[in-house]
């Protein structure tokens, strides 16, 4: 998806998207010290309490500079990452880790050595088993004479444990240059069991003259390239304190690789776009906490997967990139997203076009949970209608953007009547991508106003990445009336609290989010019950 910053490289469609629960640890409320010694952002992060980490300078730690994570946390199992970095390491190195108990390292539960290599950028990718369920943990890992910050995991409970609660956020959009990652500051402050990061973590994109802070080349197309980007993406000490915080699990959407690209073809039409896929494939899985299992076969990696968080919910994470059809009426000699009047695009009404691909559609159709109250629906962008003119007046059936759930109605309207046959409780639609806070009801038939409520959806705002002028989404408000709730003038992330009977949203925004230092604020607080699929206002 296009960002307003990147006006001065290319003209933007007017699209609505940028136009551009467990044991507690004994240390839950510990304050979290210094990271990058020396910086502004540093002090903001010092500041902060509660929050779950100790770290130590980066400044004395240069082998693990780019920090440490943990993700996919199983009821046994959690993944741990961290990537050496320097000018001079060897081929290979032995990278040992621990996984304790307590946060002294008293009670080691497991152990291990990995070897990092030049292949992968020397990420380090380590799969602890035979875990507690439900319980925290502190990792840490060591090399080259040198020992990494701490972090804290966590694992999922057992499948078919009772659990009471899971707090969890959700956050997309990161743009480097144009903004600082005040909102993961005060993410990392937060008693969070999981961050859903649903894409757009890194940007291709060059700087333009006015960043906020630039980053290093062009745009970026070739595997070091890659590298290089999401090494100063992840050099910043809040990501890094929200990352070490609490696991996280990670969907990817188009700015990983390209702008609007789908399946093989690139918003440009490259005729090697296939090998820049497979080297953006490459450097993500390097740099996320993911199982060696996910390493990219053949220029494709597997991204959608469930996760059961005990009896309480089912996660289910989509992939709308890789096996998506290319969208319908691009601008001329161009690939990706477009904004177009329905009339004058028949090709959106056609019922073989699918974003998720048939077997991924399959895949979750045949998965959601019957037997759990929540299903958490975690995936790229708005799912909602949303029409920029009114579907009643000239535009005869709507204006649309095609890069989104938009592009594919048809595809839509199969997975939401899938949900309403299948009686599918707690359906809850999570999202981002389009660089704005929304709130709506989801209908299994949008051309039927009679048709049911089936799913709650939230689809949060950026971290960074600008959004559309506010009164462009005021005007659409009126042809959109299943949208309770549309702000795209703040930054932030989204902070939720799931519970049996109950999930409670909370839109966390900043007040600048070019100050790593801004305050943050709700913009807006909102409650789903269960058995009853529409959003209130709380």
């Amino acid at each position: 998806m296009r960002d307003p910053a990147r006006r001065t490289l290319a003209a933007t469609p007017p699209g609505p998207a940028a136009a551009d629960g467990g044991q507690a640890g004994p240390s839950r409320r510990r304050l979290l010290a210094a990271m990058v010694g020396g910086t502004a952002a540093a002090a903001a992060v010092v500041g902060l309490a509660p929050a779950f980490v100790r770290h130590a300078r980066a400044a004395d730690l240069p082998r693990f500079g780019l920090g440490i994570a943990s993700g996919q946390p199983q009821a046994t199992s959690v993944v741990l990452w961290t990537r050496l970095v320097g000018a001079d390491l060897p081929a290979q190195a032995d990278v040992a880790w621990e996984l304790a108990e307590d946060e002294a390292f008293t009670r080691i539960a497991a152990r291990g050595t990995e070897l990092a290599s030049w292949d992968d950028a020397y990420s380090v990718h380590a799969e602890p088993q035979g875990l507690q369920p439900a319980r925290w943990y502190w990792y840490r890992f060591s090399a080259l004479g040198q020992r990494s910050a701490v972090g804290r995991t966590r694992t999922a409970p057992a499948p078919d444990a009772r659990v009471d609660r899971l707090e969890f956020a959700i956050a997309s959009c990161q743009r480097y240059d144009v903004g600082r990652y005040a909102a993961w500051r005060h993410a990392a402050a937060q008693p969070l069991d999981l961050v859903l990061f649903l894409g757009d973590y890194i940007y291709e994109y060059p700087s333009a003259a006015n960043a906020v802070r630039p980053v290093e080349g062009g745009r970026v197309r070739r595997l070091e390239e890659y590298r290089a980007r999401y090494a100063t993406h992840k050099s910043d000490p809040a990501l890094q304190a929200a990352h070490a915080a609490c696991p996280w699990l990670l969907v990817w959407d188009d700015h990983e690789v390209e702008n609007d690209y789908a399946g093989l073809q690139g918003e440009f039409l490259e005729a090697d776009f296939a090998d820049q896929r497979a080297a953006a494939y490459k450097a993500y899985w390097e740099h996320m906490p993911l199982p060696k299992a996910l390493r990219p076969d053949r220029g494709a990696m597997r991204m959608h997967g469930r996760l059961d968080w005990g009896r309480l919910a089912r996660i289910h994470l989509l992939d709308d990139r890789q096996m998506r059809d290319s969208q319908v009426c691009p601008q001329r000699g161009r690939g990706g997203s477009n904004t177009v009047r329905l009339a004058d695009c028949p090709a959106l009404l056609d019922p073989r076009r699918t974003l998720l691909g048939p077997a991924q559609e399959r895949w979750l159709a045949d998965g959601w949970a019957p037997d759990r109250p929540w299903n958490l629906l975690a995936q790229q962008t708005l799912m909602a209608r949303c029409s920029w003119e009114d579907p009643a007046g000239p535009s005869r059936g709507g204006t649309y953007w095609t890069d989104g759930w938009d592009g594919y109605p048809l595809a839509r309207r199969r997975l939401l009547s899938a949900v309403a046959e299948r009686k599918v409780p707690g359906v809850v639609v999570l999202g981002g991508d389009v660089h704005a806070n929304y709130v709506a009801n989801l209908r299994s038939d949008d051309d039927d106003p009679r048709s049911p409520v089936v799913a709650a959806e939230f689809c949060g705002t950026s971290i960074t990445s600008l959004g559309l002028e506010q009164a462009r989404l005021d005007r659409a408000r009126a042809f959109n009336p299943h949208i309770l709730h549309a702000r795209s003038d703040q930054r932030g992330y989204g902070r939720f609290t799931l519970q049996p009977g109950q999930l409670h949203a909370d839109l966390q925004v900043l007040a600048d989010a070019r100050d790593a230092a801004s305050p943050i604020a709700s913009q807006g607080r909102f409650v789903v019950e269960a058995g009853r699929p529409a959003v209130q206002r709380a």
